[in-house]
């Protein structure tokens, strides 16, 4: 892949505050009335695990009734489907691209060929790319191939945005209890935060099961942060404020950022790679990253 594919790539994507990502089952209509107020940056409405097999058909229904109906496009929707390889997975893929979300969210991938089967089966229901994809990583496969996986997001005009951490399917699967065996996980966690910036993609830490215990799960946000996650997925609406101040943007890490754009603009500093600012030297590079939380401040309600 030459480096004009990779920006090309890069610079179609879209730029949001992921802090906070709430799951919400699509065949639970009272939760879904309430999804446009709820101040989390994104929804993920969830057709797999949270809808049982008998009520898959009206979930799909419930889906294109709500976002015929939505007008709040100031967060980011999703849909998570039910694998490819499912009973379910083809049909729920249809129905989600003809809700026009934001993005799908794909479980269970466990290689590149996972990203590109359903990429091309989005290019089919929606040629203009608009329908992002999320991949949830969350089986030790998923995990030993997270590079590969990743670079995939690299292709030109490829849709893939972000990886979303699936830690309770993770522990099943490898028998490490959570959330007192989480720091076993950290290995696993840091080899997907860190393949996700390898492509440019965001990543999400994994949902904190006891809603009740807010001292844990504010613990748990502490240590997404630190381990470079953008924001956390949840599961219910108490767990929102907590998420948006653990992974919010600091009022002066905008201003720094502010003050980097601003001093690059200026026409003495127009091609340079390297300028001073207050006694220290900025990069070309710094302005990339300021430029992209910038973007990100602006979608942080």
């Amino acid at each position: 892949m030459t480096h004009a594919q990779d920006k090309t790539a890069k610079q179609a994507r879209p730029v949001w505050a992921r802090r906070s990502v709430l799951y919400i089952p699509a065949n639970n209509a009272r939760a879904m009335e309430k999804a446009e107020g709820l101040c989390c940056d994104s929804v993920i409405f969830d057709l797999e695990d949270a809808v049982g097999p008998d009520d898959k058909d009206e979930a799909r229904r419930a889906l294109s009734k709500w976002f015929a109906a939505a007008r709040n496009r100031e967060k980011e929707y999703i849909i998570r489907i039910n694998a490819l390889s499912s009973p379910w997975g083809r049909e729920d893929l249809e129905a989600a691209c003809a809700c026009r979300p934001s993005a799908i969210l794909l479980p269970k991938v466990n290689a590149a060929g996972d990203i590109e089967q359903a990429e091309a089966l989005l290019s089919q229901c929606d040629d203009s790319g608009g329908v992002r994809l999320w991949a949830m990583m969350e089986t030790p496969r998923g995990i030993a191939n997270a590079i590969s996986i990743a670079d995939a997001g690299l292709k030109t005009g490829s849709r893939l945005d972000c990886f979303v951490v699936g830690t309770n399917d993770l522990a099943k699967e490898t028998g490490v209890a959570i959330p007192e065996g989480r720091r076993f996980m950290t290995s696993w966690l840091m080899q997907i935060v860190l393949a996700a910036r390898a492509a440019g993609l965001d990543a999400l830490d994994g949902v904190y099961n006891d809603f009740r215990d807010t001292e844990g799960f504010r613990a748990e946000c502490a240590e997404g942060r630190l381990m470079g996650f953008d924001g956390k997925t949840l599961i219910h609406p108490l767990q929102i404020e907590p998420a948006n101040a653990a992974f919010g943007l600091s009022p002066q890490a905008i201003v720094d950022a502010r003050e980097i754009a601003q001093a690059f603009a200026m026409p003495e500093n127009k091609g340079k790679g390297v300028i001073r600012i207050n006694g220290r030297m900025v990069e070309r590079l710094h302005l990339e990253q300021a430029e992209k939380l910038l973007k990100k401040a602006a979608t942080q309600q």
